[in-house]
């Protein structure tokens, strides 16, 4: 009898070590439990432009096939573009938390989780496309990736741009700074857009860009501020009659990624990623600068009046927007350095 208690207890022990064993695996609480299982990462990257934006095709034709390929498909790329998981905001949130692994989110709405970052936003900050390149590729990107990270737990991989944005309206044609008095333009909710165009008299109107179309067409809004790529894919020029080509802000979007999911990544993917990135980026640049000026052309084409600013008419845009670098400097500890390094790269 004894034997048979023995026998007995002997087998409970082992199915008990057994099951432990067994659990270990799916009780890690890693993000990648699924990869560990099938040896297959997953990179979902989510986006609000259109599929036939610059930053949607470069993702897949140069950062998909790279990584899949370089890792043997042990790296699979998801992209999600047209806002499908959600806005730029709650794609950041995704990232932080964990839900997803990647997104390319219009740069001002980084700002809002962490507000240095807004430097980039600053009004008329950037003489040309090359001063902006050097400030989104230099030490001043260093800086705010470091200080993103420790923030946030995201890393910048790289930055993209979305270009110079310029005003569209419906009733009438922007000039000057006064012809915006009392105009609802819909602006990113960003607190350096909003006191530029408080300061060009504006009333600014923040709303998500996926109900941004329908807000035009409804007369919600009176008009806009968006880079030519986006006025055109997503076809805002449809519903506004003026487009004023003033470039007040230069707007970039990084390549985020989640620190935790970076880091669960080996060394060589982790270069395969990057070098992805780095060839996205340039790429990504280079069409998006050749597609404004064919998407300009299309623009006139449809009827829409455009005009182009003289350097004088500038100015004053220039002039009306200098408060908003005060409340910068004030607003901020590290505010005149940062202004300092960007504008640095005007040369």
């Amino acid at each position: 009898m004894l034997k048979k208690i023995s026998i007995i207890s002997l087998m409970v022990i082992l199915v008990t070590l057994f099951s432990a064993c067994g659990n270990s695996n799916k009780t890690s609480g890693d993000a990648n439990t699924k990869s560990e299982t099938t040896g297959v990462k997953t990179i979902r990257i989510s986006h609000v432009l259109q599929e036939d934006h610059p930053t949607n095709t470069t993702l897949l034709n140069y950062f998909k096939p790279m990584v899949e390929e370089k890792s043997g498909g042990k790296i699979k790329v998801e992209i999600y573009p047209n806002a499908q998981l959600g806005s730029d905001r709650q794609a950041i949130e995704s990232v932080i938390n964990g839900s997803i692994e990647m997104s390319v989110p219009g740069g001002p709405v980084v700002s809002g989780f962490y507000e240095p970052y807004m430097v980039y936003d600053l009004p008329f900050l950037f003489d040309s496309r090359e001063a902006a390149y050097a400030a989104l590729d230099g030490e001043l990107k260093d800086k705010i990736s470091e200080g993103l990270l420790k923030a946030q737990n995201i890393r910048i991989l790289g930055i993209g741009e979305n270009g110079f944005r310029h005003i569209t309206t419906s009733k009438k044609p922007i000039k000057t700074p006064e012809d915006l008095k009392g105009l609802k333009i819909r602006t990113m909710e960003c607190p350096v857009h909003l006191k530029t165009f408080e300061a060009l008299g504006a009333n600014p109107t923040p709303i998500a860009f996926n109900e941004l179309f329908t807000a035009l067409q409804q007369g919600t809004v009176d008009g806009q501020e968006n880079p030519i790529a986006i006025i055109y894919t997503s076809k805002l020029y449809e519903v506004q009659k003026y487009l004023t080509l003033d470039g007040h802000y230069y707007v970039n979007c990084p390549y985020i990624i989640n620190e935790n999911f970076w880091n669960s990544l080996s060394d060589e993917e982790q270069k395969i990623v990057q070098e992805a990135i780095d060839e996205t980026v340039k790429q990504q640049r280079s069409e998006l600068e050749k597609q404004e000026k064919e998407y300009l052309d299309l623009i006139k084409k449809s009827g829409t009046e455009v005009i182009e600013l003289t350097p004088e008419q500038r100015d004053k845009f220039i002039e009306k927007t200098k408060p908003v670098y005060d409340w910068f400097e004030k607003t901020y500890d590290n505010g005149k350095e940062l202004i300092d390094m960007a504008k640095s790269y005007n040369k």
